[in-house]
């Protein structure tokens, strides 16, 4: 090459539109659920966390459809992720409830803000451990809960009281511990399952009886979805404490019997 050829500047690599486009919806409804909760409007606030929800379990599923995986998708989701799941349910949950405590006192005030900001913070903790150990992991199951369902039970919590008129105030004593064991639990050694190993592609073949089922658990959703999202992941928040003592002590037994 001669000296009189001009080097030519790097192309910049584009991005993928498709899954990109639903994570950028999923980081909107959680924008948009902490706009809607210092508006009062809290049970729009949930469900659009929940609309966030399921755009998240989307994105990942359509890059691995479409081939359009890469690494700046996934640090992406991380970050929408944090707005979704972290920041909005513990906004939602201060100016719903947690902000009453200051009408005790001031030191009361600052519980209600602590407890919303270790929410927050185990939430971020939570994503930072699972981008660094994504790898190594066993991907049938989660170690600690996983922010999405964390966000689900607070938010159907906060859907169900504000659909049956009980306003944040009368449970602002209840709301601290909710946000900071469930905040906890995020950060938690304890196992949950990821489902991620269920049948949901086209080739996967399951029994007539799992059509049954799923059409039980429809019909009680639409009945009363805050309510039946309470209960669901609720059990699904026990499930992991429950699951990895059981599979302890079921070691204990064996190591006993050997």
């Amino acid at each position: 090459m001669s000296e009189s050829t001009p080097a030519r500047t790097p192309r910049h690599r584009g991005i993928y539109l498709l899954p990109n486009l639903f994570t950028t919806g999923a980081m909107f409804a959680g924008f948009y659920a902490i706009i809607a909760s210092i508006g009062g409007s809290y049970s729009d606030a949930a469900i659009a966390v929940f609309v966030a929800g399921l755009l998240d379990g989307m994105d990942g599923r359509v890059a691995r459809a479409t081939g359009t995986q890469s690494e700046f998708g996934v640090q992406y989701d991380s970050l929408s992720d944090l707005v979704s799941f972290g920041l909005a349910p513990s906004l939602v949950m201060y100016t719903w409830s947690l902000s009453a405590l200051k009408n005790y006192g001031p030191l009361w005030g600052k519980i209600g803000w602590a407890a919303a900001f270790i929410y927050a913070a185990c939430a971020a903790l939570r994503l930072a451990r699972f981008n660094t150990q994504v790898g190594v992991i066993d991907k049938r199951y989660f170690q600690g809960l996983a922010s999405p369902a964390a966000a689900a039970v607070c938010m159907s919590f906060v859907w169900s009281m504000d659909k049956f008129g009980v306003v944040g105030e009368e449970v602002c004593f209840f709301t601290p511990f909710l946000a900071v064991i469930v905040g906890l639990l995020m950060v938690s050694r304890f196992r949950y399952f990821s489902f991620k190993s269920l049948p949901m592609g086209d080739r996967d073949r399951v029994p007539f009886l799992w059509i049954i089922v799923g059409l039980l658990i429809l019909i009680p959703f639409f009945v009363d979805p805050p309510r039946v999202l309470f209960v669901v992941f609720t059990l699904y928040l026990l499930s992991g404490p429950a699951m990895t003592l059981w599979g302890r002590a079921t070691h204990r037994r064996r190591r006993g019997a050997a």
